[in-house]
């Protein structure tokens, strides 16, 4: 199948009710280049089978997902789940192609239920003639519950092959009835090496080098950000320079370009991707790391106050006792980026961040707190012993309210070793202190009051 997989252009892919109609763009690049009209360069170098994909090989490669697909003439529904850049329209043309499949494309911001239904009664009529279709929904993530729902029919009848493109994650934009008749395929930023051959397939398409020197050229690579797209477009922007420009130095280079924006949505995937990468750099003791993922939080225009609120998090959680001073240092981070504001309350966030990363490390408390509420959940309204409570009238001090309490502080070692669980349960060591920090020394007072408390109950047994 591979062999055959260049994009067959006799029959131009349609868009449903031709509401937007668009030719493969190989074809459209042909035509706009008749007409003298600007053909952005990504289009003009647009893959023209899928090997010529760059940065995909765990699904276009040898023993990649989509090839052995495609060597068992076994198209599924697909989700392709990536950056933006990726290829992940171009590899639905190009899958539509190899598979001799019709290729329908729509947009998830601009069609709704009627068009879609419109989509499928043209898609069944094709296979009464004997003619499949792949129904490509870019932005797949954008349709709500009711949109995607009328997929499903069409989707296990083989009304369609769906091939949906997503950059958020599935898992949150789509419903799982969706999901589960679909294979999810994870397309990932283009590698540096990618976008350097993107650099040369540009080169020889123009007939000339990029006026760049080599540490122009590695900035321009990392200004893209993985994205396929953006790197040809800017260099596009530099191939617009005069012939006898002088190679630009990176300097140059960024004074000519905008950096393209970091992924970064504050309410989407990316947001919960950095937060958990920085939570889990600060677990894992690596102050480097949790500072990098902190800038790039910051530089993607994270709420420093989101961060902070995290910080805080993360110090009861998985600090907490092995080092006390976590939650104080955290709070005052918060408080002094409250009073400073941006930029310069920042360093007051990477303080406690290096901080909360080089302390020592316990859940003990965050561990205890969890047994404790499942324990409280489990024995309902069991009242404390009476010996705790307070008797401040006649009838309560009659009950036995507050008989037989020890005040600690007028025995010895400020410890009486009573019971304060309810009557009938026995008591639980749910807080366990580990041998790290702080904790160590709360471990062994409390084993020193644990002794105490067993010569007690002794001393209580003997009495009996």
């Amino acid at each position: 199948m591979l062999k055959n997989d260049t994009v067959k252009t006799a029959r131009s892919p349609a868009v449903c009710g031709d509401l937007f109609p668009e030719p493969s763009q190989s074809a459209a690049a042909r035509a706009l280049r008749k007409t003298g009209a600007f053909v952005p360069l990504a289009d003009r170098l647009r893959p023209q089978n899928l090997s010529e994909v760059l940065g995909q090989d765990h699904l276009l490669g040898a023993e990649g997902v989509i090839t052995r697909m495609l060597a068992r003439h076994s198209l599924s529904s697909l989700i392709l789940w990536g950056p933006p850049g990726s290829g992940k329209t171009t590899i639905a043309r190009l899958l539509a192609a190899a598979s001799d499949l019709h290729f329908t494309q729509i947009s998830a911001v601009f069609s709704s239920v009627a068009e879609l239904k419109r989509c499928f009664e043209q898609a069944a009529q094709r296979r009464r003639t004997g003619e499949n279709t792949l129904l490509f929904v870019d932005e797949i993530h954008r349709f709500n519950r009711a949109q995607q729902d009328a997929f499903l029919p069409v989707v296990e009848d083989g009304t369609v092959v769906l091939v949906g493109a997503t950059t958020e994650n599935p898992s949150f934009a789509l419903i799982s009835p969706l999901l589960s008749r679909c294979q999810v395929l994870v397309l990932r930023r283009l590698d540096d090496a990618a976008l350097e051959q993107l650099l040369r397939r540009a080169e020889q398409f123009m007939g000339r080098p990029l006026p760049l020197q080599d540490d122009a050229r590695a900035a321009l690579r990392a200004m893209s950000d993985g994205d396929g797209r953006a790197i040809l477009n800017m260099t596009e922007q530099v191939f617009a320079l005069p012939e006898s420009t002088a190679p630009l130095d990176s300097a140059g280079l960024a004074a000519m370009l905008a950096r393209r924006a970091p992924l970064y949505d504050k309410d989407r995937d990316e947001h919960y991707n950095l937060i958990s990468a920085l939570h889990k750099s600060l677990r894992g003791s690596d102050p480097n790391a949790a500072l990098y993922w902190l800038a790039r939080m910051l530089v993607g225009g994270e709420d420093p106050r989101y961060i902070a609120r995290r910080l805080v998090r993360f110090a009861a959680e998985d600090v907490g006792m092995a080092e006390p001073e976590a939650l104080v240092q955290a709070l005052a981070a918060w408080e002094a980026y409250e009073r400073l504001g941006s930029p310069e309350g920042e360093l007051a966030l990477a303080q406690a961040v290096v901080f909360l990363a080089s302390a020592p490390k316990s859940n003990a408390l965050y561990a205890a707190l969890n047994e404790a509420l499942e324990k409280a959940k489990a024995t309902g309204s069991l009242m404390p012993p009476k010996h705790i409570l307070n008797a401040p009238t006649r009838l309560m001090h009659q009950l036995g309210y507050g008989r037989g309490y020890l005040y600690d502080h007028a025995l010895p070692e400020a410890f009486s070793g009573q019971n304060y669980f309810p009557e009938g349960m026995q008591p639980v060591a749910f807080y366990r202190p580990t041998a790290r920090g702080f904790e160590r020394e709360i471990a062994q007072r409390l084993a020193d009051w644990d002794k105490l408390r067993k010569a007690q109950e002794k001393r209580e047994e003997q009495k009996k």
